[in-house]
């Protein structure tokens, strides 16, 4: 029987294309009159053709007990976790690090979808194999990064907003093409500098228009503005500066028509900046971020995919752990680049003989993270290195 991420691939409106036709890059388009006499304007919908498709691909990767990988890493980035082991930067390194990810054996009983680089989409294992083959082939669901980076925001308080609108269109159908069912798109918001309206604005809209484009072209986007742990502010400064977050996201995702079956969230965890003096058990971070969900996201969203944004591996799980010690509306689950890899990263090292050591590592924290997606996460067995805090200030992702 066909796994589910599979058939995804196998049903897709590309697998039947040939080759010669172009790739589909317009959504379409429905003509409404306001009122009788007006005059006509136009919106753009996720095209109908992939409504049932996104609602799909959310649920799967929104499945109990699992969670998104995160390795859409940029090169640079990449680089520097490489250098952290004392391995250059090379594209063999890369594709060496990312074959030892995806190839872990029996991942996919814990992670449901992998967010890839550009690169990775493209690229191959060592062994000459597809990644988004080697993914399918594990029940995840292959994704992919698309904005195109933080740069200054002028006229704001030293703040940033993400670009990469300007073609999103066709590139989303061409990682469509190539096997990505689902979009991510990053976004920052800073309270240490305000944050202004300005950036909060600038933020929510960005990300509505990339996800009106990634469903109109059959990618799930991932809605991700978050809320940098920078700063000495108390939990309830940040759970103040979410809410006026996520009230600005959706106004602005309603407006741009999107569809709340067909995305997935990924917000930041209600907690106290990293350098504020008194810190947050995972009672009190769940308790602040649960009041957050419920006062601001629609129940038609399938899940919530927190970012763990600098926590050590064993404080990304405790944390989630807590908030699903009852059932929420939501699928409320991970979606951990660091505090997934960090360990295994440390025990590759970038030697050959440690690779065994190093997917098992990997395994372990996916067990950890689906066990705390079920409330059932205990923390017994964690080790040292596990428990070490990976924030970094002012991190450039």
């Amino acid at each position: 029987m066909a796994t589910a991420a599979s058939s995804l691939l196998k049903t897709a409106p590309f697998m039947e294309m040939k080759t010669q036709q172009p790739i589909r890059q317009m959504g379409s388009v429905d003509f409404v009159r306001c009122k009788p006499g007006g005059v006509k304007s136009f919106v753009v919908r996720a095209s109908a053709g992939y409504a049932d498709e996104l609602v799909k691909t959310a649920k799967i990767v929104a499945s109990p007990g699992r969670g998104i990988l995160a390795m859409d890493e940029s090169n640079a980035t990449c680089g520097k976790r490489l250098a952290s082991i004392g391995l250059e930067n090379t594209e063999a390194n890369r594709q060496g690090y990312r074959t030892l990810l995806v190839t872990v054996p029996g991942l996919g009983q814990y992670v449901s979808g992998a967010i890839l680089f550009e690169e990775t989409l493209y690229q191959s294992t060592t062994d000459g194999r597809r990644i988004v083959d080697v993914l399918v082939e594990q029940n995840i669901v292959p994704g992919i990064k698309v904005d195109k980076g933080l740069v200054p925001l002028p006229g704001s308080n030293n703040e940033s907003w993400c670009q990469g609108l300007d073609g999103l269109a066709s590139r989303a159908a061409a990682y469509y093409q190539q096997g990505a069912r689902f979009a991510k798109w990053r976004t920052v918001v800073s309270i240490p500098n305000g944050p202004s309206a300005l950036a909060v604005t600038e933020a929510a809209w960005g990300l509505a228009r990339y996800a009106a484009i990634s469903q109109d072209n059959g990618l799930v986007p991932i809605v991700e503005p978050e809320i940098l742990l920078d700063g000495e502010h108390g939990i309830e400064r940040t759970f103040e500066v979410a809410q006026k977050v996520w009230a600005e996201v959706f106004f602005f995702l309603a407006q741009n028509n999107v569809l709340f079956e067909g995305i997935l969230l990924k917000p930041s965890m209600v907690t106290p900046g990293a350098e504020c003096k008194d810190r947050a058990t995972p009672e009190q971070v769940a308790d602040y971020t649960l009041k957050l969900l419920y006062r601001r996201i629609p129940p038609a969203v399938p899940g919530i995919m927190f970012l763990s944004g600098g926590q050590s591996e064993v404080e990304a799980t405790q944390n989630l752990n807590a908030m699903n010690q009852k059932p929420h509306p939501w699928h409320v689950s991970f979606s951990y680049a660091r505090a997934l890899q960090n360990t295994c990263l440390k025990t590759w090292g970038g030697r050959p003989e440690n690779v065994q050591a190093a997917q098992e590592a990997l395994l372990t924290r996916a067990k950890a993270n689906s066990l705390a997606q079920l409330g059932k996460y205990t923390g017994e067995g964690e080790s040292e290195e596990s428990k070490k805090g990976m924030f970094v200030k002012g991190y450039v992702y």
